[in-house]
C-alpha cells in the first residue's frame, strides 16, 4: 500500500525513496512511505481478496447443447480432446457433419459458442469448404468434377443439364430428398475426364443427359 504524506511518531511506516525502497531523495517533497503489510496473510485478508476476486470474475458460462441428442456427445468429445481451442473449428465442424450428415444454424452456434469463434468465422469456414454443406443430404449424392481437364471437356453441359431436369445446383437436393449434387475440383481421374461421382462410384466420359437419366432412377 503506498501513501504520501508524514507520518506520526510511532506509525508502522518506513521511507521509501525509490521503487525499492532504498536511496535518498533528489529534491524535497512530499516523501512515499509503504506501509508495511505482515508477513504472513490472516484469514481476514484471505476472505477479503476472494470475496473481491468474485465480484470482478464473470461467471463460467455453462453451454447446453442443442437438444438431447447423444450424437452430440461425439462432438463435445471431439472438442474437449482438442482443448475447445479456435484451431479446433475445422475438426469440430468435421466431426458435427459426421454424427447429423450436414451442419444447420444450431450446429454453427453451438460449435462456435464453445470454442470461442465469432458466428461470422463459423459461417465463412463452413461455406468456404466444399466438404461441409448446410442442408441435410438425399439419398444418392451426385458429384461432378469441375477441374480443369473436367470443364474443358463438358463439366458444365453436365451441371447445365442436371439444373435443368431437376432443379438442382451444388450443394442442393431435390425437392424429394432423393438426389444430392456436389462439385469437385479435382476427382484424380483427369484421363477419364469429365468424371463424376455416383454415390461412391467413379465414372468417366460422363454424358450430362444419361447422367441425368440414371439419377433419375435412383
Amino acid at each position: 500500500m503506498l501513501e504520501t504524506g508524514r507520518p506520526g511518531e510511532g506509525d508502522r511506516w518506513s521511507r521509501a525513496w525509490g521503487p525499492f525502497g532504498t536511496g535518498s531523495p533528489r529534491r524535497p517533497g512530499r516523501m512515499l512511505w509503504v506501509s508495511r503489510m505482515p508477513s504472513r496473510p490472516t484469514s481476514e485478508h484471505v476472505n477479503r481478496v476472494a470475496a473481491v476476486c468474485a465480484s470482478v470474475t464473470p461467471p463460467i458460462e455453462q453451454l447446453q447443447a442443442p437438444s438431447d441428442d447423444k450424437r452430440w456427445r461425439i462432438v463435445e468429445t471431439r472438442m474437449r480432446r482438442l482443448g475447445n481451442e479456435p484451431d479446433a473449428l475445422v475438426e469440430a465442424l468435421h466431426s458435427a457433419q459426421e454424427a447429423f450428415g450436414y451442419l444447420d444454424t444450431d450446429a454453427l452456434t453451438y460449435v462456435g459458442r464453445s470454442l470461442s469463434v465469432p458466428p461470422s468465422t463459423v459461417y465463412g469456414v463452413a461455406t468456404f469448404y466444399h466438404y461441409f454443406t448446410l442442408k441435410p443430404a438425399g439419398e444418392h449424392t451426385a458429384v461432378v468434377c469441375t477441374g480443369t481437364a473436367c470443364y474443358i471437356n463438358g463439366a458444365s453441359g453436365i451441371l447445365a443439364a442436371i439444373r435443368e431436369r431437376l432443379a438442382i445446383g451444388p450443394k442442393q437436393t431435390t425437392a424429394d430428398g432423393k438426389v444430392s449434387l456436389l462439385t469437385a475440383r479435382c476427382l484424380g481421374a483427369c484421363s477419364l475426364a469429365p468424371a463424376a461421382i455416383v454415390d461412391g462410384e467413379v465414372e468417366g466420359r460422363v454424358n450430362g443427359p444419361a447422367l441425368v437419366d440414371r439419377l433419375e432412377q435412383l
